[in-house]
């Protein structure tokens, strides 16, 4: 099942369920404490209440009659780095002085996180992602991203674009935050997948497209199973010393990494598919320099 925010022609919200060809909208008023959509995530049953909150008096709305948006409430978002083989090269490859950092955390037990963005940051399907003014050469990182409960329960999957200024992270590590931490730095949607079962990581194909003037200008695809690390691990590091009353969203790493040459540009299209969770596409804007 999967569930997501949408936003209807007449301006209202409302916590949906996903079909083919359209949603069925719930009525959270039916449940006391049941106000949004994290509630329903966070529930012991998230299938059964999803099922029960049904509004049966409003027909389904088809696709093509709504938006979707970001599934986040009130969460942090955080995210993992070096998780993939490619990464780990592509990271060695922007910051020589910090290139056996990045190689030895590959193999590290710890492995590294980082705060990624406040829900006023995150950006929905079709909504603007931010390319940094003061960055030559930005990419989008395609990610898996985690819905974590408050007692850090694995509950669903999401699609995550990190955004990134591989230039600023280059020239010194310890400019990471600014690289990373910016507004509209990250994206997220359309739905959140929940988790029933575990996840097929071979089955599991991301697909990262970036559109400039209608042309594809850059294609790449990996799956989860080239990710160095499991799903509940990166989870369980998070957690160490740490409280999120509001439960989180972690992005685990990317896999895809445009060359060297390759930088974002002012109204490009990025498009991230991750198979059997959904399909995020986000324009870019990059402002000029003031």
């Amino acid at each position: 099942m999967k569930l997501a925010k949408v936003l209807l022609s007449n301006g209202e919200r409302h916590v949906a369920i996903v079909e083919e060809n359209g949603v069925q909208l719930l009525d959270l008023s039916q449940v006391d404490n049941c106000h949004r959509l994290s509630d329903i995530l966070y529930a012991p049953d998230p299938i059964g209440l999803a099922k029960f909150l049904i509004d049966t008096e409003l027909p389904p709305v088809p696709l093509n009659q709504l938006e979707f948006l970001a599934p986040i409430d009130h969460q942090e978002v955080w995210a993992a780095g070096v998780t993939y083989k490619r990464s780990q090269v592509a990271r060695m490859e922007e910051s020589e002085t910090a290139a056996s950092h990045y190689d030895q955390v590959y193999t590290a037990d710890r492995p590294e996180l980082f705060f990624k963005a406040t829900p006023n940051r995150v950006c929905g399907p079709n909504q603007p992602v931010r390319v940094r003014y003061d960055s030559q050469w930005s990419v989008p990182e395609p990610e898996l991203a985690l819905i974590v409960s408050p007692d850090l329960r694995l509950v669903g999957y999401t699609v995550g674009n990190d955004m990134s200024a591989r230039d600023i992270e280059g020239e010194n590590p310890l400019y990471l935050p600014q690289a990373k931490f910016y507004k509209d730095c990250c994206g997220l949607g359309p739905s959140v997948l929940l988790h029933e079962n575990p996840l097929e990581r071979e089955a599991t194909k991301i697909i990262l497209t970036i559109e400039r003037g209608g042309e594809e200008v850059f294609q790449g695809e990996t799956s989860v199973a080239e990710m160095a690390r499991g799903l509940e691990d990166l989870i369980s590091w998070l957690g160490k010393e740490n409280d999120f009353p509001s439960g989180a969203v972690l992005l685990t790493g990317t896999g895809i990494v445009p060359p060297d040459e390759f930088t974002l540009e002012d109204r490009d299209i990025v498009s991230i598919e991750i198979s059997g969770i959904g399909t995020l596409i986000n324009p870019v804007v990059k402002d000029a320099a003031p």
